[in-house]
């Protein structure tokens, strides 16, 4: 990836995912302290720390840009900037406090509402993922791609190691299932062939998916919400209705199957 215009934001953002994963192994199966945001949703003293850290390097770089953080108190001030940036320190927190190396530094930095660069680091198992619009994207350096499977029928969906199964069914009956924790990581994952595509029924924050996307799309695949359209970020609402990610060929065969799974909701 040399000589496109984002080569500084991108080089920022892995040296933020980079510091950032060292205090996260620093912290690690040790000891740190837990709150919970609210239900089922917990925030570690590790996240504050690498939180601060990726602002620290960011928004010293590049301090007149917006900024989205799930550790930070959101200002609609970031709606008023074409440049934003995207960060979830720890997506996958409750792994990270099971002990589960299945949780990523998520980092992506989007222009006029679509992401053009990205990183995703999952320090754990040192796999270190980053992407640029129209320039590929890498796992430890090596070019990686979406596989090329366009049938549902034995697809290898990675999916949520949390979310009920009963809303896979339609999925299960064709699909091989994989539980894998931190949709960033999922994304990042089908970027580089590792499953055929994920998806998700919830209502998914953008910082949980800014990053993945983007990986996915560098590699050749295609993110859409529920509904079939292309992601946009830098929202108001700032959330998604559904994720599904794979080659544009499956994406489009998952979506319409999602679709159909979410009309027959009781």
């Amino acid at each position: 990836m040399t000589n496109f215009s984002y080569q500084d934001e991108l080089a920022t953002a892995e040296r933020a995912a980079r510091e950032a994963g060292s205090i996260i192994m620093g912290l690690f199966k040790g000891q740190y302290d837990i709150q919970e945001k609210s239900k089922n949703n917990p925030v570690t003293s590790a996240d504050l720390a690498a939180n601060r850290k990726i602002c620290e390097i960011i928004r010293g770089r590049f301090p007149r840009d917006g900024w989205l953080s799930e550790e930070d108190k959101d200002s609609s001030e970031r709606l008023r900037a074409s440049r934003v940036w995207v960060v979830d320190p720890i997506d996958g927190t409750k792994e990270f406090i099971e002990g589960v190396p299945q949780f990523a530094v998520s980092i992506g930095f989007v222009v006029d509402g679509r992401p053009e660069v990205a990183v995703v680091f999952n320090p754990a198992q040192d796999h270190f993922y980053q992407g640029a619009a129209g320039q590929g994207a890498t796992l430890n350096g090596q070019p990686i791609h979406v596989t090329s499977r366009d049938q549902v029928d034995g697809a290898l969906l990675l999916v949520s190691r949390s979310e009920p199964r009963k809303k896979f069914q339609v999925f299960v009956e064709r699909c091989a299932i994989e539980p894998v924790g931190s949709i960033a990581y999922r994304l990042a994952q089908v970027a580089g062939g590792k499953g055929d595509g994920t998806l998700t029924f919830r209502s998914i924050r953008e910082w949980d998916v800014c990053a993945g996307v983007l990986m996915v799309e560098a590699a050749g695949g295609s993110v859409v919400d529920g509904n079939g359209k292309v992601l946009m970020f830098n929202q108001p609402e700032a959330r998604h209705r559904g994720v599904v990610a794979a080659n544009p060929v499956l994406a489009k065969g998952l979506q319409g199957l999602w679709a159909k799974a979410m009309a027959e909701q009781p």
